[in-house]
């Protein structure tokens, strides 16, 4: 009685985003944990101030760099989300909790750095905010700034650690890097398959929707390395979170397989549920060949498209509640809750 009440409690809109993800991981798995409610208090409140002394050191530089005296500095990232729940975990199962919050400020600042190079690549500065009037060459600058300095953080921060936890952190980008040279076949797949090429929406299912792994990664069980957009997503969200747990394993730190597996499917479950839903017209527009944006070269009709989006995304995230429960990670499967509760599929057309 009391999960059915928590399922159609989660289900409302008038309750809280946070609060429904609490009542809908209820509901789904019976958890109720008091302590993982303390522990995202904790872990919040110590991530929160790691950015903190990340940006002072940023907003110092950019300081004498614009001859101003005091700078406030904000970026817009939601990639610590899968640090601060490992730091969670650490938390709850490790026996060093110094050491863990030592790697996970490494890995926060490594993910932001990892951010910042990407959106300067792509020349988009807008998430770069200062407290002062600045031009477009101004903000430019800012985003320079600010990265150059979190790199310089992130590769001190790495003498203190063994060469391997470098090492995990360059193969996970390596690979995130090779899949985005796809990027232009990819579009060129999905610009002839707009235009009614069957062949290119076969090769689209077959090299994009079911590509199959050279060599499939370990962590991924014979019943799961068959999943939709499991390979594609892989490379291009998944495996950095990948490499994240093992900078945690090879700087000595135990974490296990299925918390790891929860982390990579909760984080490919988001960029489909989250961002690639919300940006379907814009991708489309664009030629951006994405999850969603294939559903709807693939499938018979834009209701069924709409359909199987919500389907593969549920299934993603599910399993990444089933392997956070698996290990005693409520907050992890909470996590994976909050991120289906903050979707808008309603979003995507079906007619």
């Amino acid at each position: 009685m009391f999960k059915s009440g928590a399922a159609r409690l989660a289900a409302l809109d008038l309750v809280p985003t946070s609060a429904r993800a609490v009542l809908g991981y209820y509901a789904d798995t019976g958890e109720f944990d008091y302590r993982s409610l303390r522990l995202q208090q904790r872990v919040e409140s110590t991530t929160e101030a790691m950015v903190r002394d990340a940006f002072a050191a940023v907003e110092a530089a950019i300081a004498a760099e614009f001859d101003v005296e005091f700078v406030e500095f904000s970026y817009d990232t939601k990639l610590v989300l899968p640090a601060e729940l490992t730091l969670g975990y650490l938390y709850r199962h490790g026996d060093d909790d110094m050491r863990g919050e030592a790697v996970t400020r490494l890995v926060i600042e490594a993910l932001i750095d990892g951010d910042m190079r990407d959106a300067i690549n792509d020349d988009e500065f807008d998430d770069f905010e200062v407290d002062f009037a600045i031009t477009d060459d101004d903000r430019r600058r800012v985003a320079e700034i600010a990265q150059q300095t979190l790199k310089d953080r992130v590769e001190e921060q790495f003498q203190a650690y063994p060469d391997s936890v470098r090492a995990a952190y360059d193969w996970a980008v390596e690979i995130s890097e090779r899949h985005q040279t796809e990027d232009e076949r990819f579009r060129e797949l999905m610009a002839a398959a707009t235009d009614g090429d069957e062949g290119a929406r076969d090769r689209i299912r077959e090299t994009y929707k079911f590509a199959r792994f050279e060599d499939p990664p370990a962590l991924f069980g014979a019943d799961e390395v068959d999943l939709p957009y499991l390979k594609t997503q892989y490379d291009r969200v998944g495996v950095i979170y990948d490499g994240m747990i093992e900078m945690y394993r090879e700087a000595g730190l135990a974490i296990e397989d299925a918390f790891k597996k929860s982390i990579v499917f909760a984080i490919i479950g988001a960029q489909i549920w989250l961002d690639d839903v919300d940006d379907y017209r814009a991708d489309r527009r664009e030629g951006q060949l994405t999850p969603v944006t294939a559903e709807y070269l693939l499938a018979d009709d834009a209701a069924a498209a709409a359909d199987s989006v919500v389907d593969i995304s549920k299934r993603y995230l599910d399993l990444a509640k089933d392997h956070a429960t698996a290990v005693d990670s409520t907050l992890t499967g909470i996590g994976a809750e909050y991120i289906y509760q903050s979707g808008s599929p309603e979003v995507l057309p079906r007619g």
